[in-house]
């Protein structure tokens, strides 16, 4: 499958999602490193968004919740092209009703390519990054290709 260049901006959209045992990490994580936040564009799923601009007065764009489809409105701006990081605080130990929306949500991200952190220190090192500042062209395969297969198949 050929391979095609997405064109990342110097200011990223970052989509934030946090659980519920995640969202004080997630809060703290994002209040030290609020000015640099400030320069890029905030997604985030409902409750945790809400959560963010009360506490730190940033400019969050909010979805739903995750159980209510705010998890595959994230992945829907993913796969337009409209999210550039994704920083998922999950509580791998927490069984959740949702958890096949979560899976789909970092599925995608791989699919297209999409730096993806779900702990702090993964987190703290896509943030620090001099990539964070700079424009960047991501390369994802060409799934034009593989759709045109799949669908010149009879089922």
């Amino acid at each position: 499958m050929p391979d095609m260049k997405l064109p990342m901006p110097s200011n990223k959209t970052i989509a934030l999602v946090a659980h519920d045992h995640k969202k004080a990490d997630l809060l703290e994580w994002v209040r030290y490193n609020r000015k640099i936040l400030a320069n890029h564009r905030l997604y985030a799923t409902g409750t945790t968004g809400e959560l963010l601009k009360r506490e730190t007065g940033l400019e969050v764009i909010s979805f739903r919740s995750g159980p209510l489809g705010g998890d595959q409105q994230l992945g829907a701006k993913i796969v337009e092209g409209e999210v550039d990081i994704l920083i998922f605080f999950w509580d791998p130990l927490e069984a959740l009703p949702h958890d096949p929306d979560v899976r789909a949500l970092l599925r995608v991200s791989v699919i297209w390519n999409i730096p993806l952190a779900c702990n702090r220190i993964t987190a703290d090192f896509l943030i620090s990054s001099p990539l964070m500042t700079e424009e960047y062209e991501r390369t994802v395969p060409d799934y034009e290709e593989y759709r045109k297969q799949r669908a010149s198949k009879n089922f």
